[in-house]
């Protein structure tokens, strides 16, 4: 079969890789059917994240038709078209019992933190992932969810990560009727959070990046305010204490992570020397610039183990700091029903649609912010689109 291949940072190519096998009772193997390229893929892809092994396949977020089910697999069949949470989760562990999917200690139990990610190196459990014309999924059982008779497939690839991973970040701020929230970051994921947030109750939501065809991508999909902290201000935080009458946002979302902007000491030790687990500018800005009292929520993706963080400001201020990988089990029956009822309209997040053989190409285009990419979904071959 063809599948990304990884050869090392700013490094992929398609290559023929063997089809992947059924290893246990419950496994399912998946003719992938929609595979996208994420912004944590970047992570990945730019050397950032530990222990990324030469030759895996990424992709956390795709669909497919179940092709072969193991002995015990009984919730989904032959000719099923499913979407894949990008959680590997077990379903019966101590964590997937609390609906913490994210953090299932069984499908990846050296870690004390994550649980296993499909294509997201070996700290995360070292399953092969989605971008390719097969995948192995495991605990076929709990996570492969039957897309619903007319759903648009271009939705339900997003349900497998951005529309989950952008409702948690607004569901953990706590946002309460008539609150500001801010949101760092207008990928995908930060516009989704900036979306979601309305259905929280938001009073004002305010979204900051730097690069101007993501916000105003943003203004339109999810009626915010967009400014651009490279041209609109000279400091963030300051700028946020002035538009919120100097007490700061009520909730502030960091859906950057690793590679943030912003902040020199920031980008050089934790982008370019790795001395820290990526540039934590968001995340400082984040903290800062909430109200006393406020919540922090944290999506963006960081790797184990130290980052430079304020904790005194945190602690001083009385803060509320949530984070997580995004339990996409726990929420799909109500993102289901939002995208069904209209109220998420995911698959317009999609600009760019990309063959597997040219998903070099796509790497390259999406890191580099070219041609004004939000979201690039990979064509399969031979699938007509």
């Amino acid at each position: 079969m063809l599948a990304m291949n990884y050869r090392g940072p700013k490094r992929v190519r398609v290559s023929e890789k063997p089809e992947p096998a059924l290893k246990h009772p419950e496994d399912a193997i998946v003719r992938v059917t929609r595979s996208c390229i994420c912004g944590s893929d970047l992570h990945l892809y730019n050397g950032n994240v530990p222990d990324t092994r030469v030759g895996m396949t990424f992709g956390h977020e795709f669909t497919g038709v179940v092709v072969e089910v193991g002995s015990d697999v009984t919730k989904v069949k032959v000719g099923d078209h499913v979407l894949v949470p990008f959680n590997v989760a077990c379903g019966r562990c101590v964590f997937c019992k609390q609906g913490m999917f994210g953090n299932c200690h069984e499908s990846n139990p050296e870690a004390t933190a994550v649980g296993a990610i499909f294509g997201y190196s070996h700290t995360a459990g070292g399953h092969d992932g989605g971008q390719a014309e097969y995948a192995r999924v495991p605990y076929a059982n709990v996570g492969p969810t039957v897309i619903p008779e007319g759903m648009d497939p271009d939705d339900a690839v997003l349900l497998t990560d951005v529309v989950p991973t952008g409702y948690q970040a607004a569901e953990m701020g706590g946002i309460q009727p008539g609150d500001t929230v801010v949101v760092f970051g207008a990928g995908p994921v930060g516009i989704m959070a900036a979306r979601c947030s309305w259905l929280f109750g938001a009073g004002r939501v305010i979204i900051i990046d730097k690069e101007d065809y993501r916000l105003e991508f943003a203004k339109n999909y999810a009626h915010c305010e967009a400014y651009n902290f490279e041209k609109d201000m000279d400091d963030p935080v300051l700028f946020i204490k002035k538009i919120t009458d100097w007490l700061g946002a009520d909730v502030c979302i960091d859906a950057v992570g690793a590679e943030a902007a912003g902040n020199a000491l920031q980008t050089i030790t934790g982008r370019k020397l790795l001395l820290q687990a990526g540039s934590a500018t968001a995340l400082h800005w984040a903290i800062n610039a909430v109200k006393k009292g406020g919540v922090v929520s944290i999506v963006g993706v960081y790797g184990p183990t130290d980052n430079l963080v304020p904790m005194g400001n945190a602690m001083n201020k009385g803060l509320t700091i949530r984070g997580n990988q995004t339990s996409v089990k726990r929420l799909l029956p109500r993102l289901i029903e939002h995208v069904q009822n209209g109220v998420l309209n995911p698959k317009a997040l999609i600009t760019h649609r990309i063959p597997l053989e040219d998903i070099a190409d796509g790497y390259r285009l999406f890191s580099a912010k070219l041609d004004n990419c939000i979201k690039p979904l990979l064509i399969m071959p031979n699938s007509g689109r």
